[in-house]
């Protein structure tokens, strides 16, 4: 049974760290069987929310651009990975412009309430936020969680894991760090073969 796996790079920068973490990632999923996609915002013209508030009416986005083909996509995935490096303590304007562009769920949820998950539904769905910092300290990806857990919360998708490395200037980038690359990608299997197993076991069910 096919895994659908969306990979979304955040990062201004083409093949940077983070992207390339992102990409060991991807090739795990794809190596073990994952149907695999990959969109870099970076290539895509979209603007950010503009906070008219017509999706608490309508529980529609009135913005119609390159963003919306990719909210979509991330509606029907079974595994989303939303990747970003840390810029002064948070994720990039890139992504959090899509995560902001998801506010039409969170009206649906919240103001018309007329959209629910169920517990299987999200038990089903893993999401999970990819990024590297510059800094080494400990509190350096703790700005970001917050946000990719509405995100994720909003399209009923269970925050699975994190794939961090910080210290990306003490190990001159991901190049250097003798893990890391290696990590990403046996992840990406794990998550693969974890729904693949989840999916056999409900149908049986």
């Amino acid at each position: 049974m096919s895994v659908s796996v969306l990979g979304i790079s955040g990062s201004p920068r083409r093949n940077g760290n983070t992207e390339k973490l992102l990409d060991a990632f991807l090739k795990g999923a794809e190596d073990a069987g994952g149907d695999v996609e990959k969109i870099v915002l970076k290539k895509l013209r979209f603007r950010s929310c503009m906070g008219c508030n017509k999706c608490h009416n309508t529980g529609i986005c009135v913005v119609k651009d390159d963003l919306t083909p990719v909210l979509e996509m991330i509606a029907t995935t079974d595994v989303l990975a939303l990747s970003s490096p840390i810029y002064s303590m948070g994720i990039t304007s890139e992504l959090k412009a899509l995560i902001d562009r998801g506010q039409y769920l969170w009206a649906r949820k919240f103001v018309l309430k007329d959209l629910e998950f169920s517990a299987e539904h999200i038990k089903l769905h893993k999401g999970l936020f990819i990024s590297t910092a510059g800094q080494d300290t400990n509190d350096v990806f703790l700005g970001a969680y917050p946000v990719l857990t509405a995100f994720f919360n909003d399209f009923g998708i269970e925050y699975y894991d994190n794939i961090i490395v910080k210290g990306m200037d003490r190990w001159g980038g991901i190049d250097g760090h003798p893990d890391a690359l290696k990590g990403a990608e046996e992840k990406g299997s794990e998550i693969v073969m974890l729904i693949e197993e989840m999916k056999e076991k409900e149908k049986k069910e």
